[in-house]
């Protein structure tokens, strides 16, 4: 959708992964759009070092969120609210569902 604007496929898939869900990690990213690992470490070094986002070290895992102090922050999540209401229903789902634990045990669905 907005991948011309950015540059890349996996820049936008970045920024609208942690849009949805306020952070994420490479490899999480990675396998929820079921490509390389590598690009996206890289497209996640590059928002770094340019300021869009803010890591840090929890444990051996490095989850990203967007920079509070970006000044174009609120034009950003802006542009990507609006490319996120253009994808389908069933992909807004997923990406906005955030399921980190496993089910409880003899939970009903």
């Amino acid at each position: 959708m907005i991948e011309t604007l950015l540059g890349s496929r996996n820049a936008e898939r970045v920024l609208v992964y942690i849009f949805s869900r306020d952070e994420g990690y490479a490899r999480e990213i990675a396998g929820f759009f079921g490509v390389d690992l590598k690009p996206i470490q890289m497209q996640l070094d590059k928002f770094e070092e340019s300021g869009v986002l803010v890591s840090r070290l929890v444990g051996r895992t490095r989850p990203y969120s967007f920079n509070p102090r970006y000044p174009f922050l609120s034009e950003l999540k802006a542009l990507l609210e609006k490319a996120l209401s253009f994808y389908s229903a069933n992909e807004q789902e997923e990406l906005i569902m955030n399921r980190r634990r496993p089910r409880a045990k003899g939970k009903s669905l």
